[in-house]
């Protein structure tokens, strides 16, 4: 009906859109990494939005052209065929949780960068490990005591006061974190499970989401990144798919739950689960690397689930 490349502005799309208002069936908006100003203003609009699922959606490779205009009208097609893959749109609010804990996870990541710098600068003037936990400990007094060059130590010192300055705001996200989830009952559940603390049950929690999306443990545990990703014909392998099709922050939150389980609950509730898992597998078959001999990730986005 209408045709027009706009800019990121919410009143002159809302502007082309409102004429259009009564016959539209609804608006999708692909799930890019900014689309959160648009679908929340087109909601608050009136309008019916849905989110695409982009990786889900491959258009054929025989195309000879391919752009915008193309994009926009495939999605249009697909959503009046009804075979849209849709992403879910979260409250606001849910929202902001969920990313306050990916930042806490961010903040976590440039903490061991600045640790590992400071473990690689040791090595390369003393030919000796420190560990973590020792430079966790570090001071500005400390570092004058190692008899280190004077540019040498200022370079510690200055990856020092970054994991200081990271090390309270991790604290300050954490405790603000802690309040948003540490008294809903799926949170207290899962805590149950062995391998999962409070981190990972905040993790878990916040990028599952409201649980009643997944229409099955399957499909949660697919979303988790827990299950293999194959192509089959005749009962014979012809590929793999896309393996990453998921949520990276589950997968990463079950890995580090199985391995936790593994070193440190080796109690009869998770031998009953490696037993389960045995007989599922076979006894020829073993575990993911990652996760180490006896359980795998999907171990754990079960009984999550």
């Amino acid at each position: 009906m209408v045709e027009k490349r706009l800019p990121n502005e919410l009143e002159k799309i809302l502007a082309l859109l409102s004429p259009w208002r009564a016959e539209l069936v609804g608006v999708v908006v692909e799930s890019t990494f900014n689309w959160y100003w648009l679908v929340d203003g087109l909601q608050a609009a009136g309008f019916a939005v849905h989110l695409a699922h982009t990786t889900a959606i491959k258009k054929y490779d025989g195309l000879k052209h391919s752009g915008d205009q193309a994009d926009a009208r495939h999605l249009a097609h697909l959503l009046r065929l009804g075979i849209l893959p849709k992403g879910t749109i979260l409250p606001p609010e849910q929202r902001a949780v969920r990313d306050l804990a990916r930042k806490r996870m961010q903040l976590v990541r440039s903490r061991t960068t600045h640790i590992l710098a400071v473990e690689n600068i040791m090595a390369r003037q003393r030919g000796a490990r420190i560990t973590s936990n020792q430079v966790k400990r570090l001071t500005a007094d400390l570092i004058d005591q190692l008899g280190l060059a004077e540019d040498v130590a200022l370079a510690i010192k200055a990856n020092v006061a970054i994991i200081a300055s990271l090390n309270s705001q991790i604290d300050l996200l954490e405790k603000r974190l802690q309040e948003r989830v540490g008294e809903r009952l799926e949170y207290a559940l899962l805590t149950t499970t062995p391998g999962i603390g409070q981190v990972l049950a905040t993790t878990i929690l916040l990028e599952t989401g409201p649980i009643e999306r997944f229409g099955a443990t399957g499909n949660f545990v697919s979303y988790a990144r827990c299950v293999d990703s194959v192509h089959t014909s005749n009962g014979k392998k012809k590929g793999e798919g896309n393996a990453r099709n998921g949520n990276k922050y589950l997968a990463w939150a079950f890995v580090e739950a199985a391995n936790f389980a593994l070193r440190y609950c080796r109690g009869e509730a998770l031998l009953r689960t490696e037993e389960g898992q045995d007989k599922q597998r076979g006894s020829g078959q073993g575990a993911g690397a990652q996760a180490g001999p006896g359980v795998l990730p999907h171990t754990e986005g079960a009984p999550a689930f």
